[in-house]
């Protein structure tokens, strides 16, 4: 264990371009996160091929975009091990030998996967892979003996399988091979889409970090806001509009005045997209700003990730020899 004070495992599925709701849902988190702490941080590929088996160049096209938003947003290569998932061989082999003896009904009471087809009912996703992808997540975070990870609400029933998997190794074997990982759970905002549903790129109502000035303006004008605020003189309610809860994100120093010019109906729905689409493309222009430094260094990022799979696949293949030795099958 380093002497940081946990071991923390998390990554993203490369499916499309990174929205804010990454950005302060996950990559702000990460960055305060490597000060403190031992952290992998995982382009999930293998996970977003679930969904994406019928197009799989969104996979690789997403990979390396992704990664320089990830370093354009301060996720440091020299405090954070940074890897791609398919290039450290040992993920497969230990979601192989935990599809041997995780019992199926685990994974058919799992509560989110209903909802996730439900999410995805755009595409064929009933299929073995995504039915056992929790699985692999469990892989991915006891291969690297992840003491905590970060997580939302909606996937505790992921980390607790997670759990229950290594329990039953370490049961069945006879040897505490894998930590009890907990969850960290997170303080970051979770952003609505534009549209009041969840952020996503299948829903179409994001705003992008790569998105230009004209097309932030032009999303954020569509905005939905508070549907009881019909004139211009009504009182608005901040607390039921999804345009407020952005300004608690972005506009924090601004959060009491907008509040109160809304319920006093001194200022207009338009004007106060308006006020959030400037702020919102100049923390977006500087995201982009930073992007191009490593956009110009393809050697640079290409070393990023060559150094990033040998210090993870150090760590899995040290993991991986302890359990097949555990069984008796090296």
């Amino acid at each position: 264990m380093s002497s940081k004070d946990s071991r923390i495992l998390s990554g993203m599925r490369p499916t499309g371009k990174l929205h804010l709701g990454h950005l302060v849902g996950a990559l702000d988190n990460w960055v305060r996160l490597q000060e403190d702490n031992q952290c992998f941080f995982m382009v999930a590929d293998w996970h977003a091929l679930m969904s994406e088996y019928e197009c799989p160049s969104v996979v690789s096209e997403s990979t390396f975009d992704n990664l320089i938003d990830w370093l354009a947003a301060g996720i440091d290569p020299a405090k954070s091990i940074i890897f791609i998932q398919s290039e450290v061989k040992e993920h497969l082999d230990l979601y192989m030998l935990f599809s041997c003896l995780t019992p199926l009904g685990w994974l058919e009471r799992c509560p989110t996967y209903k909802e996730q087809l439900r999410q995805l009912s755009d595409r064929n996703v009933k299929t073995y892979g995504f039915l056992g992808y929790p699985v692999l997540q469990a892989a991915d975070i006891l291969l690297y003996k992840a003491n905590k990870v970060p997580v939302g609400e909606d996937q505790l029933p992921h980390l607790e399988l997670t759990r229950e998997i290594a329990r039953r190794v370490n049961g069945m074997y006879k040897k505490d091979i894998f930590p009890d990982p907990q969850a960290l759970l997170t303080e970051s905002p979770r952003l609505l889409g534009l549209d009041n549903r969840k952020m996503s790129k299948s829903f179409n109502n994001s705003v992008n970090l790569s998105d230009t000035a004209d097309s932030v303006r032009k999303k954020i004008q569509n905005m939905i806001t508070d549907p009881k605020r019909i004139k211009l003189g009504d009182p608005g309610h901040p607390k039921e509009c999804n345009v407020f809860s952005y300004y608690k994100v972005f506009l924090r120093q601004r959060e009491k005045e907008a509040f109160t010019w809304c319920t006093d109906a001194q200022k207009g729905c338009i004007e106060c997209k308006t006020i959030l689409a400037e702020a919102l493309i100049e923390k977006i222009s500087l995201h982009q700003e930073k992007r191009k430094k490593w956009t110009k260094d393809k050697a640079g990022l290409e070393q990023i990730i060559k150094d990033g799979r040998l210090r993870a696949s150090q760590f899995a293949g040290q993991t991986l020899k302890e359990l097949k030795q555990a069984m008796g099958i090296l």
